[in-house]
């Protein structure tokens, strides 16, 4: 199953449900176009809604750090939620946990963003 991705808007941050792979081809490319897209309509805060994100493999975390080095250095902010527990065993091997913030919850995640981003 190829990587899916929508975006809504809460508050003021942009949450992107992300369901199925994120792996080398279709679904790293998904993940990257959405952001650059989002990145072009001047989006500074993104949720990255991980529940139902199947797999992922080493291009779908190398495409991670991709788009959350590019947002952060045009001054915005990329967060993850709702992190499956294999990724979340991921993120501890490769040390990215220290890389992004991952909440256990979109309300969490959201909410971390500060005032004016609560729907």
């Amino acid at each position: 199953m190829s990587l899916k991705a929508s975006t809504r808007k809460v508050g003021s941050v942009a949450v992107v449900d992300l369901s199925g792979r994120i792996t080398l081809g279709d679904g790293s490319g998904t993940l990257r176009d959405t952001v650059k897209q989002l990145m072009d309509a001047g989006e500074k805060q993104i949720v990255l809604n991980m529940g139902d994100v199947s797999y992922i493999d080493s291009a779908g975390l190398g495409e991670l750090v991709g788009s959350y080095t590019t947002i952060s250095n045009s001054g915005g902010q990329l967060k993850l939620a709702a992190v499956q527990k294999k990724m979340k065993d991921l993120m501890q091997i490769t040390k990215l946990y220290t890389v992004f913030q991952a909440y256990d919850t979109e309300e969490e995640a959201i909410q971390s963003f500060g005032t004016g981003a609560s729907a």
